[in-house]
């Protein structure tokens, strides 16, 4: 048995103290995973931003906001699990100032200057050990393949599932899993659930 850890969900990066960045992720695929990881035996720990669902009773879920916080909770509970998924869809920018009061109209072009939020996947990558493996998810809106592939190597992941904007929010997916050589190991689509169920048996095979 395995303590598999995900990240699911959006992330949020506050403006002011009612707006924010986010993007259209559900976290509906970070569920589906979750419960394949749990029909499969294992333990998950779910670091989650925020979405509109609960996650299944015997998952342990930890709860965040930005980008930051799910890094500093992943970092934490990363080194006491076998693996992880990484299918959050953490926000990449953040405001160099967050404002402390609501930002008001004033008739005139608003200029928000951002910087990079750091990458939840590549930092715990660089941390895994030997016997410690990472599944990253890139969604791409052009030359697919080769940005998934170049994302495999720079997050250090053992394999990249690729999957399309159109998975947003949606009860549907459709998946390639590449593995670090760029081959495509498996296509899936379907439901989420048996998306995440194929993914998982994917893991099961090269890397468990």
């Amino acid at each position: 048995m395995a303590r598999i850890l995900i990240t699911s969900g959006p992330t949020r990066q506050y403006l002011d103290p009612i707006r924010y960045l986010t993007n259209a992720s559900s976290g509906r695929m970070g569920l589906a995973l979750s419960k394949a990881v749990l029909a499969a035996g294992h333990d998950v720990v779910i670091v989650s931003g925020p979405v509109d669902f609960h996650y299944p009773e015997k998952a342990e879920v930890v709860d965040v906001v930005s980008t930051e916080e799910m890094l500093d909770e992943c970092g934490r509970i990363f080194p006491d699990c076998d693996g992880l998924i990484g299918v959050a869809a953490p926000c990449d920018y953040r405001p160099v100032k967050v404002e402390d009061n609501k930002i008001s109209k004033t008739g005139r072009p608003l200029e928000l200057y951002l910087v990079e939020t750091p990458d939840v996947v590549a930092t715990l990558g660089t941390r895994k050990n030997s016997r410690q493996w990472v599944v990253g998810f890139a969604l791409e809106t052009e030359d697919h393949r080769f940005r998934a592939l170049a994302k495999l190597e720079t997050k250090s992941c053992d394999l990249m599932v690729l999957n399309e904007p159109s998975a947003m929010n949606s009860t549907e997916n459709q998946v390639e899993i590449l593995d670090s050589t760029g081959a495509v190991v498996s296509s899936i689509a379907g439901t989420k659930d048996l998306v995440a169920a194929g993914i998982l048996a994917v893991i099961h095979e090269r890397l468990m």
